[in-house]
């Protein structure tokens, strides 16, 4: 009896170390993320294999798993650039990326779980002070606002596309210029505005006096027409024709052939 502590004691101590190491050696992969091996007795980390995927997995105590976000995230990012002209721009840009999880082990291995500060972030900098310096204040203000961000997400995925990071989308949010220019800016484009409103009315008053001339010309050369081709004999031919419908006519009246000039029938009614 005396004897069951003593052999008890270590079974006990060997469960709890177990337990321990079990705990150790258990790795739980979240949705949405990978883990990367790093085997301490081995090659260091495991760049040959695929990555640990979603689920529970059982890795040597001595061993470490590296896990990495490997969904679409963002970040945003605010810098001062440079315009062609030397004005000191406020961009504004944010960046949807995930790591390339097919090289996720040589991402960790060469860039380290830093890898947006060291890789992502210095590629857009740089990429977005290239782009801006090749336009003025104006361009930005307006204008060329889609394409400098296409030019900026170009650029920039040039740079990290040998980096191990996918680079989805580049969006430039704001951009800020000095107070001074912004105003002479929106002044300038109002009075092109005003300007554009201004032609606008005098084409559209041009139109409508060449469509009055045109008019007028048309009843001028109607009227012209119509003289030249109503000769006195025409006109006596209608007067009979008249003069026939109103004989006919049952109203009470008076007509007196041959009176009017050159030669028209008068008419007189009962009023």
């Amino acid at each position: 009896m005396e004897k069951l502590p003593k052999i008890g004691l270590p079974i006990i101590i060997g469960l709890i170390i177990v337990i321990i190491l079990l705990a150790k050696s258990a790795v739980t992969i979240e949705s949405g993320e990978a883990g990367v091996l790093f085997k301490t007795f081995g090659e260091g980390v495991v760049v040959d294999e695929p990555p640990m995927g979603e689920g529970f997995h059982i890795v040597a105590p001595w061993n470490k798993v590296f896990v990495y976000e490997v969904r679409q995230q963002e970040v945003l990012e605010k810098m001062n650039v440079l315009s062609s002209n030397g004005l000191d721009i406020k961009l504004e840009a944010s960046v949807w990326f995930q790591p390339d999880i097919t090289n996720l082990g040589k991402l960790h291995q060469e860039k380290s779980e830093m890898y947006k500060e060291r890789v992502l972030l210095p590629a857009i900098r740089s990429a977005a002070r290239s782009v801006v310096g090749r336009y003025t204040p104006e361009q930005l203000y307006s204008s060329k606002r889609d394409a400098i961000q296409q030019e900026i997400f170009e650029e920039t995925k040039n740079i990290v596309e040998d980096q191990y990071v996918q680079l989805n989308e580049v969006l430039v949010r704001d951009v800020t210029l000095p107070p001074t220019i912004k105003d002479a800016i929106e002044r300038k484009l109002k009075q092109e505005q005003e300007s554009l409103e201004y032609e606008f009315r005098l084409i559209t008053a041009d139109k409508e006096a060449q469509k009055q001339i045109i008019e007028a010309q048309g009843k001028a050369d109607a009227n012209r027409i119509l003289s030249a081709s109503l000769t006195d004999k025409i006109l006596q031919d209608k007067g009979i024709e008249a003069t026939i419908k109103l004989a006919e006519s049952p109203n009470s009246k008076v007509i007196v052939i041959g009176s009017g000039d050159s030669g028209m029938p008068i008419i007189l009614g009962n009023q």
